[in-house]
C-alpha cells in the first residue's frame, strides 16, 4: 500500500505527496513509522534472549489497535555498505557482509577480533538484519531533516552497544550513531537520551569528543553489563561535559525515575538547546524483564516519551533492549499510542499473538513489590553532580543562525580519517543536499 494518508500517492523518496507540511492541520504532530515485515524472521539462536520476533509482535498489536491509520508507514530501504561505513570500519562491515553459518569457523580469528560468537552470534541473515535496523533509523532521520515528519519511529533500531569495529551486547551495527550523523547534516546540536536499563556505551563512545551531540543515559550501574557509565564519565576535549550518565541500582520505580528524568532532561534542554532529539526506548527497564532488574510500569516508561515529545523538537524514537517479549510489544504499542496522542483500551484486541498475553489479555500489568534500592537522598546526590557538570555548559553554544548555500559537502562523516571530527564552522554550514542519497520507500 502507499503512504498511510490513504491517497496512495508517494514520490520516489517515499514521502507522501499530498502532505508537504509536517505538522497536520489538526495541530497534531506528523508521525512516520518504519517497519519491515521480515524483521521477525531473524533468529539469534536457541536460548538467546534477543528475539527480533518482539518487533513483529509490537507491529501486529499496534495494527490491531488501529494505530497504523494515524501514521505514515514505510518499509525501510536497507542501509548500504557505504552508509554503514559512515561509522563502522571497512574491515568490520566487510566481515558482517561475508560471515555466515557456513564459514564462521573458518573466520575464527576475525570473529574473535570483532567480538562475534557468544553474546553476538552469527545467524542467518545477520547482515540483512543490520541493514534493515539501520535503514529504518537513517530513514527516520532523513524524514525529520526534510521536514516530512515531526516524529519518526523505528522499533527495530536502538542497538546502542555496537562499536566502530566490534559487536557488543547483542548489537552489531549502531543504527543510532548512523541516524545521529544524518541529523547532524541539518542540526548543529543533537540530544541523545537512553532509557534502556543498560548504559548506552556505543553511542556515548562515538560522540565522546564532540560538543555537537550530548548523550544522556539512565542505567543500572555496578556489576552489570557493559560496566561503563559512571557519573564521573563526562566526555573529553571538546566533548567534556557533553556525556551525561545517571547510574542507578535495582528496583527503580516510576516515581523515582520521574524524579530524576524530568529535571535532568529539562535542565539539558535549557542549557544545550538541541535542534533534534533521539530517544532510545529500551524496554528492559520495565518490571519483569528477563535480564533487567528495574520496576517500571509501562506508563512510567512512557512518561519519559511524553516528556521528550513535550519539548516539541524533531524526534527520532527507537527501540533497544527488552527480553520479556510480551511486555516489550505491550510497551512499544502503548508508546506508539502516546506518540500519536491516542487513548487505547487496556483490553487487548484480538491479534496474531493473542495467546502470549494470557491469562489477563491486558495492555498494562502490575509492577512488583521488589525493594527500590535507589533511596531518594542518593538520587538527589547524583542529580546534584549531574547538574554541577551541566553548569559547565552554560551558556548554550550561541551559533549565529543563517541560511547557507548547498555548496558545502554535506557529508559529515565522509572524511579521509573517520576519527577526525569535522570543524564546527563546516558543520554549522552543512545542510542537507536536495539529492540526498537515502530514501525510505512507502510500503506495507
Amino acid at each position: 500500500s502507499g503512504a498511510a494518508c490513504g491517497c496512495g500517492a508517494s514520490d520516489l523518496r517515499g514521502a507522501s505527496v499530498c502532505s508537504p507540511m509536517a505538522r497536520q492541520a489538526s495541530g497534531k504532530s506528523k508521525v512516520c513509522y518504519f517497519y519491515d515485515s521480515d524483521i521477525g524472521n531473524y533468529y539469534y539462536g536457541q536460548g538467546h534472549p534477543m528475539k527480533p520476533h518482539r518487533i513483529r509482535m509490537a507491529h501486529n498489536l499496534l495494527v490491531s489497535y488501529g494505530l497504523y491509520r494515524k501514521m505514515e508507514i514505510y518499509k525501510p530501504t536497507p542501509a548500504s555498505f557505504e552508509e554503514l561505513r559512515k561509522f563502522h570500519s571497512e574491515d568490520y562491515v566487510k566481515f558482517l557482509r561475508t560471515v555466515s553459518l557456513d564459514n564462521f569457523s573458518a573466520l575464527d580469528k576475525k570473529t574473535k577480533q570483532f567480538n562475534v560468537g557468544e553474546d553476538c552470534p552469527v545467524f542467518e541473515g545477520l547482515y540483512q538484519f543490520c541493514q534493515t535496523s539501520s535503514g529504518g533509523s537513517i530513514g527516520g532521520a532523513v524524514k525529520l531533516n526534510k521536514g516530512h515528519a515531526d516524529i519518526a519511529i523505528n522499533w527495530a533500531g536502538g542497538l546502542h552497544h555496537a562499536k566502530k569495529s566490534e559487536a557488543s551486547g547483542f548489537c552489531y551495527a549502531n543504527d543510532i550513531v548512523l541516524a545521529i550523523l544524518e541529523l547532524l547534516k541539518q542540526h548543529k546540536r543533537v540530544l541523545y537520551i537512553d532509557i534502556d536499563i543498560h548504559h548506552g556505551d556505543g553511542v556515548e563512545e562515538a560522540f565522546y569528543t564532540t560538543d555537537r551531540v550530548l548523550t544522556v543515559s539512565f542505567h543500572k550501574f555496578g556489576d552489570y553489563f557493559p560496566g561503563t557509565g559512571d557519573v564521573k564519565d563526562v566526555g573529553v576535549n571538546a566533548g567534556k561535559y557533553y556525556s551525561v550518565n545517571f547510574p542507578l541500582k535495582d528496583g527503580m520505580d516510576d516515581a523515582s525515575y520521574e524524579s530524576i528524568f524530568k529535571p535532568v532532561v529539562g535542565k539539558i534542554m535549557q542549557v544545550y538547546q538541541p535542534g533534534a532529539i533521539v530517544l532510545q526506548c529500551g524496554a528492559d527497564s520495565l518490571c519483569g524483564d528477563r535480564l533487567g532488574c528495574f520496576n517500571l510500569s509501562i506508563k512510567g516508561h512512557a512518561e519519559c516519551v511524553k516528556f521528550v515529545l513535550a519539548q516539541k523538537l524533531p524526534t527520532l524514537i527507537l527501540g533497544g533492549g527488552g527480553y520479556t517479549i510480551r511486555n516489550v510489544s505491550r510497551c512499544w504499542t502503548y508508546e506508539t499510542a502516546v506518540i500519536l496522542g491516542t487513548e487505547i483500551a487496556d483490553d487487548l484486541p484480538f491479534n496474531d499473538y493473542y495467546e502470549y498475553y494470557g491469562p489477563d489479555y491486558k495492555l498494562h500489568y502490575e509492577t512488583s513489590s521488589m525493594e527500590n534500592q535507589n533511596i531518594p537522598e542518593n538520587l538527589e546526590k547524583i542529580k546534584a553532580k549531574v547538574f554541577e557538570h551541566l553548569r559547565q555548559l552554560q551558556p548554550a553554544p550561541n551559533v549565529q543562525m543563517h541560511q547557507t548555500p548547498n555548496a558545502v559537502d554535506d557529508d559529515l562523516a565522509e572524511d579521509d580519517d573517520p576519527d577526525r571530527r569535522i570543524s564546527q564552522r563546516l558543520a554549522d554550514t552543512a545542510i542537507e543536499h536536495d539529492a540526498e542519497f537515502y530514501s525510505g520507500k512507502s510500503g506495507e
